[in-house]
Formats: structure tokens, C-alpha cells, sequence
């Protein structure tokens, strides 16, 4: 798994641990507790009614993506061979995925610190969370094994997407470099969150929330929009929602809260736009340019600090 171990959770599994219902599964709870990041899918766990929650969020997009979804997810969908009616299992996406971009989805018990997620992109690897929404609801407040597998996956079939991202990632070491040499800690410290905070806004105003051109008009490849169909709908179909070519000085400075229909949406000429959007945000990193970045959300953690400044490789 080039380098990303997965870890099982010590002890027995048991009907005890319950279903994987997102917000209260017992597994993952547990695999929280004992600081596991990378784990297994214990496929055994996921209940009928999991299956349903799956089978009704992916019905109600299906029509939405042949709307509104851009071609390489509507490829991609096609490459995976997903189950409408089932929870997929990682290692079969994986069979599907690998051979045409060598990137895979592994389970993780939730957040990553951004280093850790970052770097997981440079090695081909997605964070995919494991659990999922309660009943099917059209809009989840955070990731689930559907938002990562419906919404992320099928662009990652696409070898132009897929080495924009790990671009990105590459990011992440040249934000190591930058603040390492540093020796006053407090502006170490001040440095670095700025720095995070502006990849965390890019990632979200491109890979999460972007919109493309298609033709004469506008497609999705934003996983968080592909992902829910009250998102999507809202996206494309509200009078409320500005939207503008991508500016990298205005994304990196423009706060978004996740957990809300987004108000503000940039758009992409193409995946070899994007590939040349993060060259660019490394240039402007290696110039000090992400040094002083408007305040404001998303909040940077002390573990986002920390897998910073002491990266595992």
C-alpha cells in the first residue's frame, strides 16, 4: 500500500460493535480511542439499513449526474462498476481503480491531520471514510463512504485529475521546507497556519466545490456538490449562488464553511487548469505569497500544526 499500513483494531469484533451508521458507530469510536488513522473496512458490520441509505442516495443523484455531472466523473462512475444497491467494498473499487491511475481508496476512522491527508494524495492514496449518513439524507454535514466514493472516486479514474492531486500533495513537503528552518517558534507557528489555511481553501474551492465548463455551459466535478443532491441542485439551479472563474488570490483568501449549501463557486477551465493552479500555488508558497493569508475559517487544529512540523513521511 505504498507505504500507508493499515491497522486493526485490537480486540475481538463482535454484533456488539453495532452498524456503521456515520456519528454513532462503535468501531469507529473505538479505532478513534486507541489513535488508529488507517484501518480496515469490516464489511461485516455494515447493516440493511446501511445498504438502503446507500441505495437511496444513489438513486437520488443518478439523474442528477447525467444533468450536471462533467464527463470524467460520468466516465469514471462507468470504470468503477459501483452496486447502486450495496455498500461498496474498498478492495473491489480498488480493482477497478488502480490500473488506470495506480491510486487506491483506503479506510481511515475519520479526520486526518492535513499533513497526513496531503501526503496520503502524493502516494496515490484517498482517505475514504468508511461510514455512512444516517437514512439516506440528501446532505450530510461531513464525509461518508458515499461523499468519498461517489463524489472523489470517479474523477481519480481520470489520469489528468488524478496527477493534479498528487501535485497537491506535493505541496504539503514544499510547506515543510518553508517553515523548517525557521527558529522563532511563535512565527513558525503563525507562518504554517497560513500556509495550511490556503491549501485547505484551495482543495475546497477546486476539488471539493468546483464547477468546469462543458460545452456552453457549466458542469460539476466539486465532490461535495457531486456527492448530495441538495447541493447540487443548489449549485446549479439557485439565483443565490455567485460564481466565478478561479482566481488564486481570491480563493486563497476566502473563508467557506463545509457544513452549509455553499454561496460562492469558482470555475475551472480544465484538469490541466487545475494541474497548472497548484504549480502556481506552490510558486506563490516558495515566495512567501501564503505567508499572510486573510484570517478566518477554516480553523487550522493543533494536529494540523503538528503533522506539519513533525511530518511522517
Amino acid at each position: 500500500m505504498n507505504g500507508i499500513p493499515t491497522e486493526r483494531i485490537t480486540g475481538p469484533l463482535s454484533a456488539g460493535m453495532g452498524d456503521l451508521t456515520s456519528e454513532r458507530s462503535r468501531f469507529i469510536a473505538e479505532a478513534q480511542r486507541q489513535g488508529l488513522h488507517y484501518i480496515h473496512q469490516p464489511y461485516e458490520l455494515y447493516s440493511e439499513a446501511n445498504h438502503d441509505a446507500w441505495r437511496c442516495l444513489y438513486r437520488g443523484m443518478e439523474d442528477r449526474w447525467q444533468r450536471h455531472a462533467n464527463r470524467h466523473f460520468l466516465q469514471g462512475i462507468d470504470r468503477l462498476r459501483l452496486n447502486p444497491n450495496r455498500v461498496p467494498r474498498l478492495e473491489d473499487v480498488n480493482k477497478f481503480l488502480y490500473p488506470l491511475t495506480r491510486f487506491r481508496a483506503v479506510a481511515v476512522s475519520g479526520y486526518l491531520p492535513a499533513f497526513l491527508f496531503f501526503n496520503s494524495l502524493r502516494q496515490r492514496q484517498f482517505p475514504t471514510t468508511i461510514t455512512i449518513r444516517d437514512g439516506g439524507d440528501a446532505f450530510a454535514e461531513w464525509p461518508d463512504i458515499f461523499h468519498d466514493i461517489t463524489g472523489h472516486v470517479p474523477m481519480h479514474t481520470d489520469p489528468a485529475f488524478a496527477e493534479a492531486l498528487v501535485r497537491f500533495g506535493d505541496c504539503a513537503h514544499t510547506a515543510v521546507e518553508m517553515v523548517a528552518d525557521i527558529r522563532d517558534e511563535e512565527e513558525q507557528v503563525r507562518r504554517l497556519t497560513s500556509i495550511i489555511r490556503a491549501m485547505a481553501r484551495f482543495f475546497w474551492f477546486t476539488v471539493e466545490t468546483g464547477l468546469m465548463r462543458e460545452g456552453k455551459g457549466l458542469k460539476v466535478y466539486g465532490s461535495a456538490l457531486l456527492s448530495s443532491r441538495g447541493e447540487i441542485d443548489h449549485a446549479l439551479c439557485s439565483d443565490d449562488v455567485q460564481k466565478h472563474p478561479v482566481q488564486l488570490e481570491w480563493i486563497i483568501n476566502q473563508g467557506f464553511l463545509p457544513n452549509h449549501y455553499q454561496p460562492l463557486l469558482f470555475i475551472t477551465e480544465s484538469f490541466t487548469h487545475l494541474y497548472e493552479l497548484v504549480d502556481e500555488l506552490e510558486r506563490w508558497m516558495r515566495a512567501g505569497r501564503l505567508n499572510n493569508v486573510a484570517p478566518g475559517e477554516p480553523a487550522i487544529t493543533e494536529a494540523d500544526l503538528k503533522s506539519f512540523l513533525r511530518p511522517v513521511h
